[in-house]
Protein backbone atom coordinates (compact mmCIF):
# COMPACT_ATOMS: atom_id res chain seq x y z
CA UNK A 1 0.00 0.00 0.00
CA UNK A 2 1.18 3.50 -0.82
CA UNK A 3 1.08 6.18 1.86
CA UNK A 4 -0.53 9.30 0.40
CA UNK A 5 -2.19 12.27 2.05
CA UNK A 6 -5.41 13.25 0.27
CA UNK A 7 -5.91 17.00 -0.07
CA UNK A 8 -9.32 18.62 -0.56
CA UNK A 9 -8.77 21.92 -2.40
CA UNK A 10 -12.35 23.08 -2.08
CA UNK A 11 -14.78 23.60 -4.95
CA UNK A 12 -17.31 26.15 -6.21
CA UNK A 13 -19.60 25.85 -3.18
CA UNK A 14 -16.94 25.28 -0.50
CA UNK A 15 -13.61 26.76 0.51
CA UNK A 16 -11.47 26.98 3.61
CA UNK A 17 -10.83 30.72 3.65
CA UNK A 18 -8.41 30.87 6.58
CA UNK A 19 -7.52 29.15 9.84
CA UNK A 20 -5.67 29.75 13.07
CA UNK A 21 -6.10 30.43 16.78
CA UNK A 22 -7.78 26.99 17.03
CA UNK A 23 -10.51 27.94 14.55
CA UNK A 24 -11.32 27.63 10.86
CA UNK A 25 -13.14 30.07 8.59
CA UNK A 26 -15.17 28.33 5.89
CA UNK A 27 -17.48 29.33 3.08
CA UNK A 28 -20.41 27.06 2.27
CA UNK A 29 -22.19 28.51 -0.75
CA UNK A 30 -22.52 32.22 -0.04
CA UNK A 31 -22.40 31.85 3.74
CA UNK A 32 -19.28 32.08 5.90
CA UNK A 33 -18.97 30.37 9.27
CA UNK A 34 -16.37 29.94 12.00
CA UNK A 35 -15.89 26.61 13.73
CA UNK A 36 -13.45 25.33 16.38
CA UNK A 37 -10.42 23.48 15.01
CA UNK A 38 -7.93 22.04 17.49
CA UNK A 39 -5.38 21.34 14.75
CA UNK A 40 -5.08 25.03 13.81
CA UNK A 41 -2.32 25.97 16.27
CA UNK A 42 -1.02 28.84 14.14
CA UNK A 43 -1.94 32.44 13.38
CA UNK A 44 -4.62 33.45 10.85
CA UNK A 45 -3.30 34.92 7.60
CA UNK A 46 -6.39 36.96 6.65
CA UNK A 47 -7.83 38.48 9.86
CA UNK A 48 -9.98 40.92 7.89
CA UNK A 49 -12.15 38.05 6.57
CA UNK A 50 -13.19 36.80 9.98
CA UNK A 51 -15.29 39.90 10.66
CA UNK A 52 -17.58 38.93 7.76
CA UNK A 53 -18.66 35.55 9.21
CA UNK A 54 -22.40 34.90 9.29
CA UNK A 55 -22.23 32.55 12.29
CA UNK A 56 -19.71 31.14 14.76
CA UNK A 57 -19.78 28.04 16.95
CA UNK A 58 -18.37 28.72 20.41
CA UNK A 59 -17.82 26.51 23.41
CA UNK A 60 -18.74 27.68 26.89
CA UNK A 61 -17.42 25.09 29.28
CA UNK A 62 -18.42 21.66 27.96
CA UNK A 63 -21.32 22.97 25.84
CA UNK A 64 -21.30 24.80 22.55
CA UNK A 65 -23.72 26.91 20.56
CA UNK A 66 -23.94 29.01 17.41
CA UNK A 67 -23.73 32.78 17.56
CA UNK A 68 -25.05 35.00 14.82
CA UNK A 69 -26.95 32.42 12.77
CA UNK A 70 -27.31 34.72 9.78
CA UNK A 71 -27.14 31.67 7.50
CA UNK A 72 -30.56 30.22 6.62
CA UNK A 73 -31.36 26.75 7.89
CA UNK A 74 -31.21 24.58 5.97
CA UNK A 75 -29.44 25.86 2.87
CA UNK A 76 -28.28 23.89 -0.14
CA UNK A 77 -24.95 23.49 -1.90
CA UNK A 78 -23.65 21.08 -4.54
CA UNK A 79 -20.52 19.13 -5.42
CA UNK A 80 -19.50 18.15 -8.93
CA UNK A 81 -22.73 19.73 -10.26
CA UNK A 82 -25.03 16.74 -9.73
CA UNK A 83 -24.53 15.92 -6.04
CA UNK A 84 -26.67 18.28 -3.97
CA UNK A 85 -27.18 18.36 -0.23
CA UNK A 86 -28.62 20.55 2.49
CA UNK A 87 -26.63 22.04 5.35
CA UNK A 88 -27.66 22.90 8.89
CA UNK A 89 -25.91 24.44 11.88
CA UNK A 90 -26.07 21.45 14.22
CA UNK A 91 -25.59 21.43 17.97
CA UNK A 92 -22.37 19.43 17.49
CA UNK A 93 -20.70 22.20 15.39
CA UNK A 94 -21.09 20.17 12.16
CA UNK A 95 -22.94 21.24 9.02
CA UNK A 96 -23.91 17.82 7.64
CA UNK A 97 -20.99 17.45 5.24
CA UNK A 98 -17.28 16.73 5.67
CA UNK A 99 -15.47 18.58 2.84
CA UNK A 100 -12.21 16.69 3.39
CA UNK A 101 -14.00 13.66 1.92
CA UNK A 102 -14.12 15.16 -1.59
CA UNK A 103 -11.07 13.13 -2.82
CA UNK A 104 -12.79 9.97 -1.59
CA UNK A 105 -16.03 10.92 -3.38
CA UNK A 106 -13.99 11.25 -6.58
CA UNK A 107 -12.42 7.85 -5.92
CA UNK A 108 -15.82 6.19 -5.36
CA UNK A 109 -17.07 7.76 -8.58
CA UNK A 110 -14.10 6.27 -10.47
CA UNK A 111 -14.78 2.83 -8.99
CA UNK A 112 -18.28 2.88 -10.47
CA UNK A 113 -16.77 2.97 -13.98
CA UNK A 114 -15.13 -0.40 -13.39
CA UNK A 115 -18.16 -2.27 -12.07
CA UNK A 116 -21.48 -3.16 -13.71
CA UNK A 117 -24.47 -2.28 -11.50
CA UNK A 118 -22.47 -2.75 -8.29
CA UNK A 119 -23.99 -3.24 -4.87
CA UNK A 120 -22.45 -0.77 -2.43
CA UNK A 121 -22.76 -0.69 1.36
CA UNK A 122 -22.27 2.62 3.18
CA UNK A 123 -22.01 2.04 6.94
CA UNK A 124 -22.28 4.91 9.43
CA UNK A 125 -23.60 6.70 6.35
CA UNK A 126 -24.61 9.96 8.08
CA UNK A 127 -26.17 12.41 5.59
CA UNK A 128 -25.37 10.23 2.61
CA UNK A 129 -23.09 12.14 0.24
CA UNK A 130 -21.02 9.02 -0.56
CA UNK A 131 -24.26 7.06 -1.05
CA UNK A 132 -25.49 9.66 -3.54
CA UNK A 133 -22.20 9.67 -5.47
CA UNK A 134 -22.34 5.88 -5.85
CA UNK A 135 -26.06 5.80 -6.73
CA UNK A 136 -25.79 8.54 -9.36
CA UNK A 137 -23.11 6.51 -11.12
CA UNK A 138 -24.90 3.19 -11.35
CA UNK A 139 -24.79 1.55 -7.92
CA UNK A 140 -27.55 0.00 -5.87
CA UNK A 141 -26.70 1.39 -2.44
CA UNK A 142 -27.52 0.21 1.06
CA UNK A 143 -27.12 3.15 3.44
CA UNK A 144 -26.97 2.17 7.13
CA UNK A 145 -26.93 4.55 10.09
CA UNK A 146 -28.17 4.18 13.65
CA UNK A 147 -29.77 7.64 13.62
CA UNK A 148 -33.27 8.14 12.24
CA UNK A 149 -32.51 11.85 11.89
CA UNK A 150 -29.38 11.22 9.82
CA UNK A 151 -31.24 8.81 7.55
CA UNK A 152 -34.05 11.33 7.05
CA UNK A 153 -31.46 13.96 6.18
CA UNK A 154 -29.79 11.51 3.77
CA UNK A 155 -33.15 10.84 2.07
CA UNK A 156 -33.70 14.57 1.62
CA UNK A 157 -30.25 14.92 0.09
CA UNK A 158 -30.91 12.07 -2.33
CA UNK A 159 -34.13 13.79 -3.40
CA UNK A 160 -32.23 17.06 -3.95
CA UNK A 161 -29.75 15.12 -6.11
CA UNK A 162 -32.51 13.46 -8.16
CA UNK A 163 -31.47 9.94 -7.19
CA UNK A 164 -34.14 7.59 -8.62
CA UNK A 165 -36.45 6.01 -6.05
CA UNK A 166 -35.19 2.60 -5.00
CA UNK A 167 -31.52 3.16 -5.88
CA UNK A 168 -30.70 3.73 -2.21
CA UNK A 169 -32.27 1.71 0.59
CA UNK A 170 -32.03 3.19 4.07
CA UNK A 171 -31.44 1.04 7.14
CA UNK A 172 -31.72 2.40 10.68
CA UNK A 173 -29.70 -0.11 12.66
CA UNK A 174 -26.54 -0.88 14.56
CA UNK A 175 -23.79 -1.34 11.94
CA UNK A 176 -22.33 -4.56 13.32
CA UNK A 177 -25.71 -6.22 13.87
CA UNK A 178 -26.81 -5.33 10.35
CA UNK A 179 -23.60 -6.73 8.82
CA UNK A 180 -23.94 -9.96 10.78
CA UNK A 181 -27.53 -10.38 9.55
CA UNK A 182 -26.41 -9.74 5.97
CA UNK A 183 -23.84 -12.52 6.33
CA UNK A 184 -26.50 -14.94 7.55
CA UNK A 185 -28.60 -13.99 4.50
CA UNK A 186 -25.68 -14.78 2.20
CA UNK A 187 -25.41 -11.19 0.95
CA UNK A 188 -22.31 -9.69 -0.62
CA UNK A 189 -21.26 -6.23 -1.78
CA UNK A 190 -18.99 -4.96 -4.53
CA UNK A 191 -18.03 -1.89 -2.56
CA UNK A 192 -17.96 -1.12 1.16
CA UNK A 193 -17.59 2.35 2.66
CA UNK A 194 -17.49 2.99 6.40
CA UNK A 195 -16.84 5.96 8.63
CA UNK A 196 -17.05 4.70 12.20
CA UNK A 197 -17.00 7.14 15.14
CA UNK A 198 -14.77 6.70 18.16
CA UNK A 199 -17.91 6.19 20.25
CA UNK A 200 -21.55 5.81 19.33
CA UNK A 201 -24.85 4.16 20.08
CA UNK A 202 -26.89 1.88 17.86
CA UNK A 203 -30.56 2.21 17.03
CA UNK A 204 -31.50 0.15 20.10
CA UNK A 205 -28.92 1.52 22.50
CA UNK A 206 -26.02 -0.72 21.43
CA UNK A 207 -22.70 0.80 22.43
CA UNK A 208 -19.89 1.20 19.89
CA UNK A 209 -16.28 1.60 21.04
CA UNK A 210 -13.90 1.69 18.09
CA UNK A 211 -11.02 0.19 20.08
CA UNK A 212 -13.18 -2.82 21.01
CA UNK A 213 -15.42 -3.26 17.98
CA UNK A 214 -13.50 -2.28 14.85
CA UNK A 215 -11.67 -5.62 14.57
CA UNK A 216 -14.91 -7.61 14.85
CA UNK A 217 -16.60 -5.39 12.27
CA UNK A 218 -13.70 -5.57 9.80
CA UNK A 219 -13.57 -9.38 10.08
CA UNK A 220 -17.27 -9.52 9.22
CA UNK A 221 -16.88 -7.09 6.32
CA UNK A 222 -14.09 -9.21 4.83
CA UNK A 223 -16.64 -12.00 4.44
CA UNK A 224 -19.23 -9.57 3.04
CA UNK A 225 -17.00 -8.12 0.31
CA UNK A 226 -17.50 -9.93 -3.00
CA UNK A 227 -14.58 -11.93 -4.33
CA UNK A 228 -14.11 -10.55 -7.83
CA UNK A 229 -11.95 -8.07 -9.65
CA UNK A 230 -12.74 -4.39 -9.19
CA UNK A 231 -14.43 -4.55 -5.79
CA UNK A 232 -13.38 -1.83 -3.38
CA UNK A 233 -13.13 -0.96 0.29
CA UNK A 234 -12.87 2.46 1.97
CA UNK A 235 -12.40 3.10 5.70
CA UNK A 236 -12.42 6.67 7.04
CA UNK A 237 -11.55 7.64 10.56
CA UNK A 238 -11.80 10.62 12.88
CA UNK A 239 -10.93 8.85 16.13
CA UNK A 240 -8.45 11.03 18.00
CA UNK A 241 -5.17 9.34 18.78
CA UNK A 242 -5.07 6.84 15.90
CA UNK A 243 -2.44 7.11 13.19
CA UNK A 244 -2.92 6.09 9.53
CA UNK A 245 -0.56 3.16 10.10
CA UNK A 246 -2.85 1.85 12.84
CA UNK A 247 -5.85 1.88 10.52
CA UNK A 248 -3.81 0.27 7.74
CA UNK A 249 -2.67 -2.60 9.92
CA UNK A 250 -6.17 -3.11 11.28
CA UNK A 251 -7.52 -3.40 7.73
CA UNK A 252 -4.70 -5.71 6.62
CA UNK A 253 -5.25 -8.00 9.61
CA UNK A 254 -8.86 -8.51 8.49
CA UNK A 255 -8.23 -8.36 4.71
CA UNK A 256 -4.99 -10.27 3.95
CA UNK A 257 -5.66 -9.57 0.26
CA UNK A 258 -5.25 -5.85 0.96
CA UNK A 259 -1.49 -6.28 1.40
CA UNK A 260 -1.04 -6.79 -2.34
CA UNK A 261 -4.05 -4.79 -3.54
CA UNK A 262 -3.99 -1.48 -5.37
CA UNK A 263 -4.50 0.91 -2.50
CA UNK A 264 -3.49 3.90 -0.43
CA UNK A 265 -3.62 5.07 3.15
CA UNK A 266 -2.81 8.30 4.94
CA UNK A 267 -4.29 11.51 6.24
CA UNK A 268 -7.16 13.64 4.92
CA UNK A 269 -6.32 17.34 4.62
CA UNK A 270 -8.23 20.51 3.71
CA UNK A 271 -6.18 23.17 1.95
CA UNK A 272 -6.71 26.88 2.46
CA UNK A 273 -7.88 28.60 -0.72
CA UNK A 274 -5.26 31.37 -0.61
CA UNK A 275 -2.20 29.60 0.82
CA UNK A 276 -0.45 26.24 0.92
CA UNK A 277 -1.46 25.58 4.52
CA UNK A 278 -3.55 22.51 5.28
CA UNK A 279 -5.67 21.35 8.19
CA UNK A 280 -5.28 17.62 9.02
CA UNK A 281 -8.85 16.39 9.16
CA UNK A 282 -8.89 12.59 9.42
CA UNK A 283 -7.32 9.36 8.22
CA UNK A 284 -8.26 6.76 5.62
CA UNK A 285 -7.44 3.37 4.08
CA UNK A 286 -8.75 2.32 0.66
CA UNK A 287 -8.04 -0.43 -1.83
CA UNK A 288 -9.31 -2.09 -4.99
CA UNK A 289 -9.02 -5.84 -5.65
Amino acid sequence: MKQTDLVADGWKDYELLDSGDNKKLERYGSFVIIRPETQAIWKPLRPELWKKADAEFRFEGSKGSWRGKNAPEPWNISWNNDVRFSLRLTSFKHTGVFPEQAPNWEWVQERMKELHQPKVLNLFGYTGVASIVAALHGAQVTHCDASKQSNAWARDNATLSNVPDGDIRYITDDALKFVQRELRRGASYDGIILDPPAFGRGANGEVWHIEEDIVVLLDALQKLLAKRSGVFFLLNGYAAGYAPQSFLQSVQSAFPEAKTADGEFGELHIKESSSERRIPAGIYVRFVL
